[in-house]
C-alpha cells in the first residue's frame, strides 16, 4: 500500500466514523424532543419531527456506513 492509499483509507474510515456519531446524535435529539426536552413548534408537532428526526439518525447510523463501505470497496483481482 502506497502512502496515498494508505492517506485515503485514513479519511475513509474518519468519514464512516463521524457518520455513526452524527447518526448516534441525531437518534439522541430525536429521543429530546419526543420526551419534551425543548421545544420547537408545540408538543405535537415536536414528537412527529422527533420521530423523524430518531429514523434519519438510525439509518445514518446503521445503514449508511454499510453504503459506504461497499462503495469503497477494493476491487478484487482474479
Amino acid at each position: 500500500m502506497t502512502q496515498a492509499d494508505d492517506a485515503l483509507a485514513k479519511k475513509r474510515f474518519f468519514a464512516i466514523n463521524i457518520m455513526r456519531l452524527m447518526g448516534a446524535a441525531f437518534v439522541a435529539i430525536g429521543f429530546i424532543l419526543i420526551s419534551g426536552g425543548f421545544a420547537l413548534a408545540g408538543q405535537p408537532t415536536d414528537r412527529w419531527i422527533g420521530a423523524a428526526i430518531v429514523l434519519v439518525g438510525a439509518f445514518d447510523f446503521a445503514v449508511m456506513p454499510l453504503l459506504l463501505a461497499r462503495r469503497w470497496r477494493s476491487p478484487k483481482n482474479p
